[in-house]
């Protein structure tokens, strides 16, 4: 059984969340309802007040969040993502490249600073904590390979919170000065809520969601509902669109959930290395603005798209930012989900086929 503590914790972390976010939407800032929990819980949990997150509440933000996301898949949008399949190899190509060269980074730059791993630990170490993959995942692989998973997860968790946190007000500028035309087949299917609508989409979403964990896919809450909801849309079954009031729950918990990953003595795991995670995150940002913009050159799409669908961030998040801003959803989320998934299947044997004896 939960304590009363437990619980008390889950709802002052909700209340700050939501003050923070109602905050950020009165000052206009990009994605308020994700940035705000996330900045506002993160402070919080270095200053050391007793931040929680439940699991169970972002797995209900990535339902609600890949629920959404699947109706954008009309049949001219499975078209248009179909046609870009040497684009999405590009990017999945760039995302190992990027990742690699990252790595290289955070060896140069710290292991002399850190005399008590071995070689062959550091160079685990450095390699999984730069693979632009998920956190656990890719903290769950660096275990195996005997690395510093502290290392490894803070590493994620900084490298995401600085995406999240720069892209949309890049990206809200980018609108702001460049007059982004927002093209209409890549709005979702369904424009307004229905009932029962609405409850067969949740029902069949929950039912995808469920089926993934049952089977162990990665990210089941998210992949599932997204594959279901992706289905239905490409079928032209049109049941509903998601609420906005859910769709802002599902940022909150979202937010909330990477918050919540920066304790109290985050900042004085190695600083040094955090520092120079932060110095490479920074570098592979303005890499994918190139990157993307030459793929936009390519394609004929919007850069802003793309360099959304290339950015060192994660699924949910980036596309978020895509929904929220209307920056080509399907599009960015396409590319996200087909470079998470080639990452998980590729990182793990090409490190075994990379790896030098100590």
């Amino acid at each position: 059984m939960r304590s009363l503590a437990y619980f008390s914790q889950i709802a002052l972390t909700l209340l700050v969340a939501v003050a923070a976010a109602l905050l950020c939407q009165w000052l206009r800032t990009p994605i308020p309802w994700m940035i705000g929990p996330l900045l506002a819980t993160a402070c919080m949990s270095v200053g050391g007040a007793p931040t929680r997150s439940s699991g169970h509440l972002r797995n209900v933000g990535q339902w609600v969040i890949g629920s959404a996301l699947g109706l954008y898949f009309t049949a001219d949008v499975g078209q248009l993502v179909l046609s870009l399949w040497w684009a999405i190899l590009l990017g999945i190509a760039w995302a190992l490249v990027m990742g690699f060269s990252f790595g290289l980074w955070l060896h140069w730059r710290n292991a002399a600073n850190m005399p008590e791993l071995s070689a062959k630990h550091m160079r685990a170490t450095s390699y999984f904590a730069s693979a632009i993959g998920g956190a656990s995942e890719m903290t769950l692989m660096a275990e195996r390979y005997q690395a510093r998973t502290d290392l490894v997860a803070a590493s994620h968790s900084l490298r995401l919170v600085l995406v999240v946190v720069c892209l949309p007000f890049g990206m809200q500028w980018f609108q702001a000065h460049w007059g982004l035309q927002v093209n209409s087949n890549l709005l979702p299917g369904p424009r307004i809520w229905l009932w029962p609508g609405i409850f067969y989409l949740a029902m069949a979403t929950g039912a995808g969601a469920l089926f993934m964990a049952f089977i162990k896919r990665n990210n089941p809450w998210f992949m599932g509902p997204l594959v279901v909801s992706m289905g239905v849309t490409l079928a032209g079954i049109q049941w509903t669109a998601i609420p906005s009031e859910m769709s802002n729950m599902a940022q909150l918990f979202i937010g909330i959930s990477l918050g919540v990953r920066f304790e109290r003595d985050f900042l004085h795991t190695a600083p040094k290395w955090l520092l120079s995670v932060a110095v490479g995150t920074f570098g592979m940002l303005l890499a994918s603005i190139a990157f993307g913009w030459a793929l936009a050159w390519g394609t004929g799409l919007h850069p802003a798209t793309l360099i959304l669908g290339t950015s060192p961030g994660g699924i949910a998040e980036m596309a978020i930012t895509a929904k929220v801003l209307e920056l080509g959803a399907p599009v960015v989320t396409a590319f996200q989900v087909c470079r998470l998934m080639a990452v998980l299947l590729i990182v793990g044997p090409l490190y075994r086929r990379l790896e030098l004896p100590d």
